[in-house]
């Protein structure tokens, strides 16, 4: 590490100049992160598998680093500051990539991919506004806290991202058969799932690409080993686009520092923080004061009996398709269901709607399901067809508005419930485990049981 001459203010005025050797920090955040490397290394052929994955993709290697450094500097802070390894700090490249709203089959979200339950218990809130597990600082916390927690229940490091990974009961489970069976209860020795089994590879390979990137063809961009980002609370509402405009950034790269939020507006609570880039923070605050334009362009709407989705569209002067994006609606009924707010664009005052936005309360809009019919075929009984739908045949004449129930050839009847039953074929029926591979990396498929419906390979605890 490089060092400084540092000049004793102290020193005595005799021509005797006495120096203070003491290491600089490193200018570069990966120079921090590879003397903070702590793990033990992995010593399995699939890391060789990895190395090759990575440094076969420059450009990739390269669009993951450059998203990194927008959150690089405040991870490693914080890991140091918990005493935890450096490389750790690498995780988000395996897990993410560093998209700040990538999003999973298994609904895991953010950089660190937490699953809404786990999200939950390290207190990231879910709801209509915002989504916690996008949120940088909450996230990095959070995964902080679970891998401190997983660390001291296995004691071992390789044990924990595998947990991280599959869940700590799985690797638990799977420790106690190994050492059962005669076997030390490592992270090599598991019985795992194809996923989890490469999990740990894939991150020394970029450890490791890390460490020595021109051993690897590779040239890894200079990240500043410096604040990026500024923590600044707002009290009131404001348009994202507003507020990127306010901080002269683009919306995209606004979002990349806030992509928690669901919606334009950033609301939903009684103070509001946003993420700015630390040489920006200061001038967006003066900006913010000397604002004359609305900070909100969206207010409130609560639905009434027989509102319609096209008429309030053409009422705010605005589209279907926009106002389903805005509120995260994907269907709707014809006739929208009454007392529910939705997010319109703002006819009135900015006070007004920031009122109105503030005292609304949101809540997901329900989704629409249109309703199933079925065209009777020549020799089914009305009974027949409720059987096959699983229903009870007075049920179904009540939503067909039958007071006898009957049914003809080439009627149509309207049904609802679960699909039709259908037979189980004999090949599905023996349970087993079928892994694929897309892209060059394995992903799961799913486990057909002997006792009960399929179900996912692994449930991941993030």
């Amino acid at each position: 590490m490089p060092s400084a001459v540092v000049a004793d203010k102290d020193a005595p005025l005799n021509g005797v100049v006495i120096e203070l050797i003491a290491d600089a920090p490193p200018a570069d955040i990966w120079d921090r992160i590879r003397a903070g490397y702590a793990m033990p290394e992995l010593d399995d052929p699939l890391v060789a598998k990895w190395e090759k994955y990575y440094a076969d993709r420059p450009e990739y290697m390269a669009r993951i680093v450059d998203r990194s450094s927008k959150y690089m500097f405040y991870i490693v802070t914080e890991l140091e500051r918990r005493g935890l390894p450096l490389e750790i700090a690498l995780l988000p490249m395996i897990e993410s990539a560093f998209n700040p709203i990538a999003h999973s089959s298994a609904k895991a979200a953010g950089i660190w991919q937490f699953i809404p339950s786990t999200g939950v218990d390290y207190g990231m809130k879910q709801d209509w506004w915002s989504d916690s597990r996008r949120d940088i600082v909450q996230a990095t916390n959070g995964a902080i806290d679970y891998l401190s927690k997983l660390h001291g229940m296995f004691g071992d490091w390789q044990l924990a991202l595998a947990s991280y990974n599959w869940g700590e009961g799985s690797v638990g489970r799977a420790v106690q058969r190994s050492k059962a069976s005669g076997g030390q209860g490592t992270y090599l020795a598991l019985n795992m799932p194809a996923e989890t089994r490469n999990y740990l590879p894939k991150l020394q390979a970029v450890k490791n690409i890390i460490r020595n990137p021109a051993a690897y063809g590779l040239t890894i961009a200079t990240v500043p080993n410096e604040p990026y980002f500024k923590t600044i609370t707002l009290a009131h509402a404001i348009d994202l686009k507003r507020a990127a405009q306010l901080a002269e950034m683009t919306e995209a790269d606004f979002v990349a520092l806030n992509p928690a939020h669901n919606r334009p507006v950033i609301g939903g609570r009684s103070e509001y923080q946003v993420l700015l880039p630390a040489n920006k923070a200061d001038a967006f605050l003066a900006r913010l004061e000397s604002n004359e334009k609305p900070r909100v362009s969206w207010m409130a709407y609560r639905t009434r009996i027989g509102d319609r989705m096209d008429a309030l569209a053409e009422r705010f002067g605005t589209t279907v398709a926009a106002l389903k994006s805005v509120n995260g609606i994907r269907t709707v009924a014809p006739t929208l269901p009454a007392g529910y707010h939705l997010l319109v664009p703002s006819d009135g005052p900015s006070e007004d709607a920031l009122g109105s936005i503030k005292n609304a309360v949101f809540t997901k809009f329900p989704e629409y399901v249109p309703p199933r019919v079925h065209k009777v075929r020549s020799g089914e009984t009305f009974a027949s067809v409720a059987k096959r739908y699983g229903v009870a045949p007075h049920t179904l004449a009540q939503w067909n508005r039958m007071a006898k129930p009957a049914a003809r050839a080439g009627q149509v009847l309207y049904v609802s419930g679960p699909a039709p039953v259908r037979q189980v074929s004999k090949a599905t029926k023996a349970g087993r485990v079928v892994y694929v591979k897309r892209g060059g990396a394995p992903k799961r498929a799913t486990v057909v049981s002997k006792r009960g419906p399929a179900k996912k390979a692994i449930k991941r605890r993030r």
